[in-house]
């Protein structure tokens, strides 16, 4: 069973894990990257929102699926994972993610117009997690 934490622990650990490169985009599209994702697997789901100067994003969770709903995860309920990530390149943001009181650096890149990757590391481990428009 995947948990919410072992998505910000892989990112930490995963979560505890930064975040680094994802592969470039075509540049196709005008991502908008605001709006309510949900993880591949159903897990969690995610409100990302335009913050800072109105030009960064950033990201908080918002539901967490009925077997999810532990206390550790529960904590992490409507806080922010990812704050202040500022545009890259096309499709893509850098910024930071929370976890544990610790913070890492990460980067959001749209794929197309309704799927999105998270990726981030930790040292020499890395995680990618791939999330879907709602």
């Amino acid at each position: 069973m995947t948990r919410f934490i072992s998505f910000t622990r892989g990112f930490g650990a995963m979560l505890l894990g930064g975040l680094m490169a994802l592969g470039g985009t075509s540049g196709a599209f005008a991502a908008d990257p605001t709006g309510t994702w949900q993880s591949t697997g159903g897990e969690s789901r995610y409100e990302v929102s335009y913050c800072g100067d109105g030009t960064q994003i950033c990201a908080r969770l918002t539901w967490l699926r009925s077997d999810q709903r532990t206390a550790e995860n529960l904590a992490y309920l409507n806080t922010y994972v990812v704050s202040g990530a500022s545009a890259a390149a096309d499709n893509k943001w850098r910024g930071r993610l929370a976890y544990e009181g610790s913070t890492y650096s990460g980067s959001l890149t749209m794929t197309d117009a309704n799927s999105l990757k998270l990726s981030g590391c930790k040292g020499l481990f890395c995680k990618t997690m791939t999330f879907e428009r709602v």
